[in-house]
């Protein structure tokens, strides 16, 4: 009895198949079909009720900055500048381009489910003028207009005890 073994043409050829292709004989993999989800944004409310978030608007004398976050300050929504929405540089902080972030801050926050707002305005400060910016109150009249619900209207700019101290001199600065 001889040890080695005879293979017949067939099994000739599907041995050598198998050793140059040995991935077509492998299984398929099996996949998964993806499950359809509905994805809602924003918190789940009743009819009726209003969903609040809180708007930061930063007007300076160059440019405008409205920035939505949730009532916790933490999560931010939205952010449009007022030179997102303009060309040239000077019409950043204009009451044009602040009422165009304004708008579109609104249409992306009705996308998120919030109705209503709570506003915090805010200027430069430091040593420098603490008036808000041309852009400011047209954000807000924006807001207000696009069908959001203004709740609280709150100046938040940081006002030093004992600034530093400005610049110009000692005499002031002479016109």
């Amino acid at each position: 009895m001889s040890l080695i073994k005879m293979f017949s043409k067939d099994e000739q050829e599907e041995t050598l198949d198998s050793a140059l292709f040995p991935f077509e004989t492998m299984s398929r993999r099996k996949t998964r079909e993806p499950k359809e989800e509905t994805v809602t944004l924003g918190p789940a409310v009743r009819d009726g009720e209003q969903v609040f978030g809180v708007v930061h608007i930063f007007a300076s004398f160059n440019d405008t900055f409205i920035h939505v976050t949730d009532l916790s300050g933490r999560e931010t929504l939205v952010r449009i500048t007022g030179g997102m929405k303009v060309k040239a540089d000077r019409d950043e902080s204009s009451p044009y381009a602040a009422m165009l972030a304004a708008q579109d801050v609104a249409q992306r926050c009705k996308e998120l489910g919030i109705t209503a707002m709570h506003v915090k305005l805010r200027a430069t400060c430091g040593n420098k003028t603490k008036t808000p910016g041309p852009g400011a109150q047209s954000a807000l009249r924006a807001l207000a207009r696009s069908g959001m619900k203004i709740g609280r209207i709150e100046d938040v700019t940081p006002i030093p005890t004992d600034s530093t101290r400005r610049k110009s001199g000692r005499r002031g600065r002479r016109l």
